[in-house]
This record gives structure tokens, sequence and C-alpha cells, in this order.
């Protein structure tokens, strides 16, 4: 009887004991609250800190009912180095701190003020309003605000003209001016050359300007036109002007080529005032963030122009937190306004996301602690010794890893006239040349006739310059002539 009744109590223990443990098991779970481990056992005492924070990836999220993230491993790593425990819980209100119309303090920053919390650690951006209330530790985090994108809502459309886009317009501008001076030197060099036009007064010239003209662009289309030249001095020219447009027509199809592989990464919103111009995006912020008191108190005026706009339109361009933020600008023509450290990670995880380029207002994640709190230094100490021993990087490599396979691409640009510097300097030492290889060919003939007509050999020059270059003076002489000889 006795061992029946022995029996009996120890099963009703077991269960009673096995009940209570499911149902604190189950407290834990859904306070969302985790416990350090205490690294030197209990029996050493060590303090124990509470630590507020909020549920944002990468930073705290939960996994199988446990906290995990990139603040996580830093705490941990803090308390390994200044030996305390500590125990997290998740902001009840779901913010991260800013004043509200009562005066008192919300989120993360209300709780420390209540001594609900001892220390926050979260991405908890270092604010002049922040810093008048409690403390922050040395930034562990570097970032900025800037632009969260879609990249298939920001593609740029393609312009009538966009053949033109693979030279600058100084470029053209250059282009232009070296055909018309080539054409300018082929057909006066065709006219002072003896071996080109030996007989001003009886022969006729087929490099007349427009024939020069059309020779030059015939070239650079790698087509072979009429008039051929026969002296040397006009078939140098030729022969640079031929080479100078193989090497342009290079340059042009591989910068096109290069201009529609990279279209999709030419974003027509690099700045935030590229933002405030576009009329096809919907953009804003977290609702009470330190990026929209940013908007607010900044004395630019595309800043307040952008605080302008959210203000007006606050309940539908606010969001209320960073999930939703990402959502929206995934589902909708919606760009987003935030940390870019937090865009990089979206860009990161979502391959159809994009940041652009502008990043403004440089700043910093701290750990907040309350004022005059003994934690403030250590903990500032402890984040300089682990942003020089590398830990800091490595927790960033591993939180930020990328799941998208990019095709790293140096970013495209329309090709400048410094790139071409060398070919237009041949093209003009082509031309040089050829006027020389003239003015020399013509200069032999004056010699040799000079001394039939027993004149000097400048007045011969002279006058055959005078021939040569008055063209159409000389022709019409000639016909004048022939008419009369026929009548």
């Amino acid at each position: 009887m006795d061992k029946g009744l022995h029996f009996m109590f120890c099963v009703v223990t077991t269960v009673l004991l096995l009940r209570e443990s499911s149902q604190t098991g189950a407290m834990r779970n859904d306070d969302a609250m985790i416990k350090a481990n205490d690294l030197r056992g209990p029996e050493e005492n060590l303090p124990a800190l509470t630590v507020t924070t909020i549920l944002e990836d990468p930073y705290v999220m939960v996994r199988s009912a446990e906290l995990e993230g990139y603040c996580i491993d830093l705490l941990k790593a803090l308390a390994s180095m200044l030996h305390f425990s500590y125990k997290v819980k998740v902001v009840g209100d779901g913010k991260y701190g800013a004043i509200s119309s009562n005066g008192n303090w919300t989120g993360m920053i209300g709780e420390i003020l209540r001594q609900e919390a001892d220390i926050a650690v979260a991405p908890l951006t270092v604010t002049s309003a922040r810093e008048e209330v409690i403390s922050f530790t040395t930034p562990f985090l570097q970032t900025g605000i800037g632009i969260l994108l879609r990249k298939d809502t920001i593609s740029q459309e393609m312009s009538f003209f966009h053949f033109l886009a693979p030279f600058s317009k100084e470029t053209w501008t250059g282009l232009l001016f070296a055909y018309v001076l080539t054409c300018v030197c082929l057909f006066l060099v065709a006219r002072l050359s003896p071996c080109e036009w030996n007989e001003p007064k009886n022969e006729e010239n087929h490099f007349t300007f427009l024939n020069s003209l059309w020779f030059g662009a015939g070239a650079l289309t790698l087509q072979g036109v009429t008039p051929r030249p026969k002296a040397f001095s006009v078939r140098v020219i030729a022969a640079i002007w031929w080479l100078f447009t193989i090497a342009l027509l290079a340059a042009y199809i591989a910068n096109f080529t290069a201009l529609l592989s990279s279209g999709s990464e030419q974003l027509p919103i690099q700045t935030f005032e590229d933002l405030v111009k576009q009329r096809k995006l919907e953009f804003g912020t977290l609702d009470g963030s330190s990026t929209f008191y940013f908007f607010k108190n900044s004395k630019n005026p595309i800043h307040q122009m952008i605080y302008e706009y959210m203000d007006k339109r606050r309940d539908h361009v606010l969001v209320k937190t960073y999930q939703e933020a990402v959502q929206r600008v995934m589902e909708s023509n919606y760009a987003f306004i935030g940390e870019s450290i937090s865009q990089d990670l979206a860009a990161a995880r979502h391959c159809n996301l994009i940041r652009a380029p502008e990043v403004i207002g440089a700043r910093g994640f701290g750990i907040a602690t309350a004022q005059a709190s003994p934690w403030t230094k250590k903990l500032s100490v402890a984040v300089l010794k682990l942003r020089e021993s590398g830990d800091l990087d490595y927790l960033r490599n591993k939180w930020w890893e990328s799941s998208c396979l990019h095709k790293r691409r140096d970013r495209w640009s329309p090709l400048q006239p410094q790139a071409l510097g060398g070919l237009f300097l041949t093209l003009a030492i082509g031309l040089a040349l050829g006027v020389i290889a003239a003015m020399v060919e013509l200069s032999n003939k004056s010699r040799h006739a000079a001394g039939h007509v027993k004149k000097s050999c400048c007045s011969i020059f002279t006058e055959e310059m005078c021939t040569r270059l008055r063209i159409k003076e000389n022709t019409r002489q000639t016909q004048e002539t022939s008419g009369r000889a026929n009548a």
C-alpha cells in the first residue's frame, strides 16, 4: 500500500513539473526574450543588463523562437569583452524613438528614459535630439540617407537620337570640324600639286570642293569613291583620313555596344534632385524616423521640397516598418528614402532592387545608454577594439552577403575628345604633311619652269599659286577664249 501511494505521488509530481516547464518556455517564446548564458557561470554574479532592440533584418531577427542577427552577434562580442550577462527584449511599440505630441519619447529611447532598459543595441541613428536626453557610444556602423528603387521602374527610355550617345557633344563638334578641315585641305592640295593638276588653263581638276566633301563622306562609310588621287600629297591626306575614319568607327561601334549592353544600369534617378523633378514615382520614408526629421530640419531647398511632399501625403507615402517599405518598393511605383546601409542589404537580398548613387547626411548607428551611465565609456572602448581587430567588418560581410549574381561593369559614359586626342593629332600631322608635300611639288615645277622662261623661281611659284587658286576666273576666261575662236 505504501509503495502504491509513493508511486502515485511521484507520477503526480512529475506531471506538475513538466507542465510548469512548458508554460515557462511558452512565456519566453511569446515575449521574444533571450537570456545570455553566464560567461563565467552563475556563481560569479556577473552584472546583468536589460537590452532593448527592434526587429529589423539583418540586425535582429526571430529564428526558431530565438533572436539572431548583426546586433545579437555584436552584443555577444561585447558581453564577452566586458563580462556581463544580459536579456534582450523587443521594444513594445515597435519604434526607434521620437518625441510624441505630449512631449514624451517613444520607442527604445523612451524605454531607456523610463529605466525599462539599460541599453539599446539596434540600428539606432545618433542624432542631436536624442543625444540631449540619452548618451551614445562610438558608432558601430556608418551609414547615410539613400534612395531605394526597383530596377524596372527606373529604366531609362531611349531617346530618338540615342545613336548619337556614344560620343559627347564636344567629340561630335570636333569630328565635324575635322571633316570640314580635311576636305578643305584636300581641295587646296589637289589644286596646288602639279602632279594632280598639271595644266590649270587647259585641264579640269576633278577635286572640286563638292567632290572633296563627297570623297571625305565616302571614307566615313568605308566606301571607295571617285575621283581617285594621283599626286603623292593628295594620297597622304587621303590615307591619313582613311586611318582616322577606321579608328573613329571602331571607337563608335565599341562604345555604342557598351551603351546598349549597360543601358539597364544607367539610372535616370541619380540624385535627390532627380527624384524631386520626376513625376512617375512616389517617395517616402519611415514615419517618425531620424530620416524624416533630417529633411524637416534641413535648409537645403531640395530637401525642403522632399519634406513638404512627404508631409502633405504622410498618410499615403510614409511607412510604419522597414519591411513594409521594401515590399512597397517591390510591388508599386514607390521609392524609399532611408538608411543607405539597410538599402544595400535590400539590394543584396532582392535582385530587382537597386540603390541610387547619391548618399547624403553621413551618420552612424550607436548603442544608446542612459545619461551618466558607467557603461557608455566601456562600450565605446569595446566597439573601437572590435573595429580595430576587424570583427565589425567580419559581421558586416556575414550579414550583408548578397544572393545576387552581379556582373560587375564599369559605368558607361560618352566618349570625350580627350580619349581621341591622339587620333585628332595624327590627322592634323597628316594634313600638314600633305600641304607641305604639295608645296614641294609645286616648287619643283616652278624651278624647272624658271629655267626655261628665264624668270626667278619665286615669281613663277607666285604665278602658279595665283593661277591655281583663282580657278573660277581662269575657267571663265578659257571659256570666253574658246567661244571667240569658234566664232
